[in-house]
């Protein structure tokens, strides 16, 4: 009777056993810019991550993760591949850019003849994938989002990258201290305490875009210097915008003035690859706005251009400018035109 009982008994113990999780799985971001991605642990290095860069992880090596990258690629950048695994190949030389999203955050540089798989295509960018490792020392576990966000129950969350256009926006508070930043994967614009009252005015994927109302001493606030010579609508001049405000909300922000510190890269004619930029006009190529590590394109006019031939390679430029492009056709980058000019001593 009793071994019948252990008998009956061991179908039970055995659907209640839940298989081991896989070790490393979730999503990782990246902290050093230029780790290297590999075809397998410490085996062939294929490409440059950059820092900040969102990727799904699989199983571990010992001090190896295995990653999923996942961006946008320039269609014109890739080709069919000669190796049957995979569906494309990087073809511009020397390498091009991964991104987030068409036009969005850099994910990697690939080197020409780095072989993905095709998921989808949009217009002029390909949506690719492709398999390797990292050194687990250079990946951050970012934590579930629906475990840490604290948001009315009345709200649910829309699918995964799907934006909630829900029109009566949620409210939530923090459960900690939180870092809140001008744009998804963007520079950090400060902190929100904890428990104070926010606006949740859309999600998407691991991000929700939020409003928050205060008050600062008014002493505090420089007083924003007039847009002189830019012609056109006024308003002043914004300061403290960021890049990646441009990209995020590009038509809002377009027509405006804001005044950005640049770094000076180099002196550039428009071409077909630069369409936001009438043919043949002279830009500038410049880092920034500091300390943001992206590009803009600065258009000159031309009774200002012997005062920017005359620059240095990689000096500091003060400029006030109009908003052209939030966000480039084919690289994302703004479009800017230039007001005025100073150079940092």
């Amino acid at each position: 009777m009793q071994l019948s009982q252990i008998v009956r008994a061991l179908p039970v113990v055995l659907c209640l056993a839940a298989p081991p999780p896989v070790a490393g799985q979730g999503r990782y971001r990246v902290t050093n810019d230029g780790e290297w991605f590999y075809q397998e642990p410490g085996g062939r290095r294929l490409a440059r991550l950059a820092r900040g860069a969102i990727v799904d992880g699989g199983e571990t090596r010992g001090p190896w993760t295995q990653v999923t990258l996942e961006g946008w690629i320039f269609a014109t950048s890739v080709g069919p591949s000669p190796r049957p695994e995979f569906d494309l190949a990087v073809t511009h030389a020397p390498e091009e850019n991964l991104r987030s999203s068409a036009g969005g955050a850099l994910v990697a540089k690939l080197a020409e003849g780095f072989g993905l798989k095709k998921v989808g295509q949009d217009d002029r960018w390909v949506h690719v994938t492709r398999d390797g490792w990292v050194s687990s020392s250079a990946l951050a576990m970012i934590p579930d989002v629906s475990a840490t966000r604290t948001v009315d129950s009345s709200s649910a969350a829309p699918p995964q990258g799907m934006v909630d256009s829900t029109p009566t926006p949620s409210r939530a508070r923090p459960t900690r201290p939180t870092t809140l930043y001008r744009a998804p994967d963007g520079p950090e614009a400060g902190t929100v305490t904890a428990e104070t009252p926010l606006r949740v005015l859309s999600r998407t994927d691991d991000w929700a875009r939020v409003q928050i109302e205060g008050w600062v001493k008014a002493t505090e606030l420089p007083a924003a210097p007039a847009a002189g010579g830019g012609g056109g609508g006024g308003g002043g001049v914004q300061v403290g915008v960021s890049a990646a405000e441009l990209r995020a909300e590009p038509q809002r922000y377009a027509g405006q003035v804001l005044r950005w510190t640049l770094q000076f890269i180099a002196v550039q004619k428009a071409d077909d690859l630069r369409p936001d930029i009438p043919a043949g006009a002279t830009y500038v190529l410049a880092r920034g706005p500091l300390p943001e590590r992206g590009f803009v394109y600065v258009i000159i006019p031309d009774a200002k251009l012997a005062s920017i031939q005359a620059l240095a390679p990689l000096a500091t430029i003060q400029v006030t400018a109009r908003v052209r492009n939030g966000r480039s056709r084919y690289l994302g980058n703004p479009v800017v035109d230039l007001i005025s000019l100073e150079v940092s001593p």
